[in-house]
């Protein structure tokens, strides 16, 4: 009996071992299942300017890839310029659920797809660029992947003048000065004149406070400054000639051989149900000069509804629609332009009346010391002004504290300033002091890795 029980415990010990040794020897296989697409939606175009190389054209989203077992996923944006992949180049390689592409990006790549905006050449300024996802587990060669079906997103680059090369405008010497400006200097660099195709004829767009101004080199008392004592319309050095303005926005032409100069109030604006309530609600979205293409851009959060343009917030005077939706201002009757709702940079060059309305990501203020965090009102939106130059105009500030985020969007990028350094950065408790005033607010993206900013006190 005893050897009986001793070969028994034998043989339950060798049955439990060999299960174990099966156990081990159990491969759990990844095997994609089911469909594997893009969750988000895609535009029936995508407009492509330099301006806003820096904006989001795409933000692409999925869902996780199935592939029947628990497992680290890698997910590669690919695009073709074929669209059969042939010439496939990886985009980037995520494990998250979302990657975005710039309208920069999208631009590079239609450039080495042939385009461009240059009307004096051959070559197309619209196409299209093909992408999909690819989900994979393991190293990239294993061969467990998913591939979503491909999408194919229509470009356009807008024609530029001037051959693509430029306006051929650069900032003069001369700017404006006082303390209906910048406060004398104390309060940041003169307001810049710009040339014109007159080589003696400079003209600034500027906002003014009430007060006084005068025209000066430089930036410098000890270079030729001007005002006009007699206010008799030519400058001069004489005493006591400082010009008094009264708050708005102007357009100053100088003539620099004869000294002549013009004061006009200037300003072109967005207004309508899917704004200010056509007014009734605040000031228009006002447009602000872009000397390097010689047009005038506004950056502008609107609602579902329909919107003109118009001259210097009165109706009495000339206000612009598109009865024809052809891309050319008008003023004809029922032209009222209608829009969805969304954060949109608006260029109108005023030389043909031609202009562009295109969706992009804008930046903005939030915070306490402005809108609350966002729950008392919108951002205050920032107008590209160049590739790299953002502004933001008579922002009044409370005491507080703000950041800068991307169309009203924590999921997206938002900048603080952890150091006081003047500097961006995405560091953790990097909220920015501000004190109650009314400020004009200006990014600089020239380095995109270290972007600046500047608060100018009005």
């Amino acid at each position: 009996m005893k050897n009986f029980k001793i070969l028994l415990l034998v043989v339950i010990a060798l049955i439990g071992f060999n299960s174990c040794q099966e156990d081990d020897d159990l491969v759990f296989t990844a095997a994609p299942t089911g469909d594997f697409t893009f969750s988000n939606s895609f535009l029936e175009q995508y407009v492509l300017t330099s301006q806003a190389s820096g904006n989001i054209a795409e933000r692409f989203t999925w869902d996780d890839a199935n592939f029947n077992v628990a497992t680290n996923t890698s997910y590669e944006l690919q695009r073709s310029l074929t669209g059969d992949f042939t010439d496939m180049v990886v985009v980037e390689t995520t494990s998250a659920n979302e990657l975005a592409v710039t309208i920069g990006d999208m631009l590079s790549i239609a450039e080495e797809a042939g385009l461009n905006n240059d009307p004096a050449t051959p070559e197309l300024n619209a196409g299209s660029i093909t992408f999909r996802l690819r989900a994979y587990v393991g190293d990239t060669g294993n061969g467990t992947e998913l591939m979503s079906f491909p999408q194919v997103l229509n470009v356009y680059l807008p024609p530029v003048t001037n051959g693509g090369g430029g306006s051929g405008i650069e900032p003069s010497i001369w700017g404006v000065v006082g303390s209906a400006a910048n406060d004398w200097g104390n309060a940041g660099p003169d307001l810049p004149f710009y040339t014109t195709s007159d080589p003696d004829v400079i003209v600034a767009y500027v906002n003014l406070k009430d007060g006084e101004i005068k025209i000066r080199q430089s930036n410098d008392w000890s270079l030729p400054n001007y005002g006009d004592a007699t206010l008799d319309g030519v400058l001069d050095t004489d005493n006591d000639n400082n010009i008094a303005v009264t708050a708005g926005d102007y357009k100053i032409v100088y003539n620099t051989s004869t000294l002549d100069y013009t004061i006009e109030a200037f300003s072109y604006g967005i207004v309508g149900s899917a704004y200010n309530d056509w007014g009734n609600a605040g000031p228009d979205a006002k447009f602000h000069y872009d000397y390097t293409t010689d047009t005038f851009k506004v950056g502008v959060r609107l609602i579902d509804g329909e919107m003109k343009v118009r001259f210097n917030q009165d109706w009495g005077l000339p206000n612009y629609g598109d009865a024809t939706l052809d891309g050319v201002l008008d003023t004809d009757s029922d032209n009222n332009i209608a829009v969805t709702a969304g954060f949109y940079l608006m260029t109108i060059n005023l030389n043909d009346f031609s202009y562009t309305l295109v969706p992009t990501d804008l930046w903005g203020v939030v915070g306490s010391g402005y809108n609350d965090w966002g729950n008392a009102g919108p951002d205050a939106t920032f107008t590209p002004l160049t590739d790299t130059q953002w502004l933001a105009e008579n922002v009044t500030l409370i005491d507080g504290e703000i950041k800068i985020r991307l169309s009203e969007d924590w999921s997206l990028i938002n900048y603080g300033d952890a150091t006081s350094d003047g500097v961006l950065d995405t560091d953790n408790d990097n909220n920015i002091v501000v004190t109650a005033g009314v400020y004009d607010i200006k990014l600089d993206f020239t380095d995109p890795g270290a972007p600046t900013y500047v608060f100018i006190t009005k």
